[in-house]
């Protein structure tokens, strides 16, 4: 029985391609930027003895570089992903590692393949820019879903530094001391904006709408609200605390129940897919009698037409909204 290792190869050096844009992230910016650590980004470039205006501007600059960047053509499609994981790479960076990786990527086939240059080429640009764009959606998932979980932790914190008599800018700033990253450098920057002059219900609100996020647009309001209309803020953000907290508890229920028809609907989705490489693994001379033939081709493209369909109509069924 003939075997051929190639789809395996080509499975390795994707892999190999998002270890090295980590590797990369990691090497430039530290470890503190990984999400991991228990002091967060922000309060790391202050110990350093970076001054409190220097580490607001750079971390200013990182969280708006991204939109402002959309013009870039094909830039868009990351754009907004690597806004809400705040990518501390700029646009014109994360181009360069796309272009390197496809580099390494289109090395790799070459030496591990036999395919034609025309594939090789086509295939490392696929693994070069879709690397990169699977490494940020995976940021942007975890950053989002950390939020999530932090906030009504940060709120309570805020309701507690409110009730023994901080000012709300106080109740910020330790909220930026206490609560690791994101939202501990989130909450800094807002902290950093209100010494210097900013609204912070206003920068409440640019966060909100930066990390799209409907629970941030409740504090952002309450705040509003109070600051125009006044009121017990600590009264109003206790209550807050224990809505968001209701919220994230349904969210994850949903989240359980929903389980098995996930893991089902990707089974359903990507078993074609694992047969289509098993097959070309174990018995790479399988089509040769048919691929010949003038329904071959179309008939591939309607299988890949259904399967993308199928894939589409799975993540319908199990996209429950809450």
């Amino acid at each position: 029985m003939q075997i051929s290792a190639e789809p395996i190869i080509y499975g390795l050096i994707f892999v190999a391609v998002l270890a090295l844009v980590e590797g990369l992230y990691l090497t430039v910016f530290g470890k503190s930027i990984s999400l991991n650590a228990k002091v967060n980004r922000r309060l790391e470039m202050l110990e350093k003895g970076a001054g409190r205006e220097q580490v607001l501007e750079q971390l200013r600059k990182e969280m708006h570089q991204h939109m402002n960047a959309k013009g870039i053509p094909l830039y868009a499609i990351l754009a907004d992903k690597a806004q809400k994981a705040n990518i501390a790479f700029s646009p014109s960076q994360l181009i360069m590692i796309m272009v390197l990786l496809s580099a390494v990527a289109f090395m790799g086939l070459t030496v591990g393949t036999a395919a034609s240059l025309p594939v090789r080429s086509v295939v490392a640009v696929a693994m070069g820019v879709g690397g990169v764009y699977v490494w940020i959606n995976k940021k942007a998932k975890k950053r989002l879903g950390l939020i999530e979980e932090q906030l009504p932790d940060a709120v309570e914190l805020m309701v507690r530094s409110l009730r023994v008599g901080h000012p709300f800018v106080a109740a910020i700033n330790i909220v930026a001391k206490e609560v690791p990253d994101p939202l501990g450098s989130e909450f800094g920057i807002i902290a950093d904006e209100a010494a210097y002059g900013r609204d912070v219900a206003e920068a409440l609100k640019d966060l909100a709408e930066r990390v799209d996020m409907q629970d941030l647009r409740f504090l952002a309001v309450a705040v509003t609200i109070q600051q125009q209309s006044g009121g017990n803020l600590a009264e109003v953000l206790a209550g807050l605390a224990a809505v968001i907290r209701s919220r994230f508890k349904l969210f994850r229920r949903v989240k359980a129940i929903t389980a098995e028809a996930k893991w089902s609907g990707m089974f359903l989705s990507g078993f074609p897919i694992g047969a289509i490489v098993m097959i070309s693994v174990i018995k790479p001379d399988y089509y040769d009698g048919v691929k010949e033939t003038s329904a071959f081709i179309p008939a591939a493209i309607a299988v890949g037409v259904f399967l993308v369909v199928n894939v589409i109509f799975m993540r319908i069924m199990v996209n429950i909204k809450v």
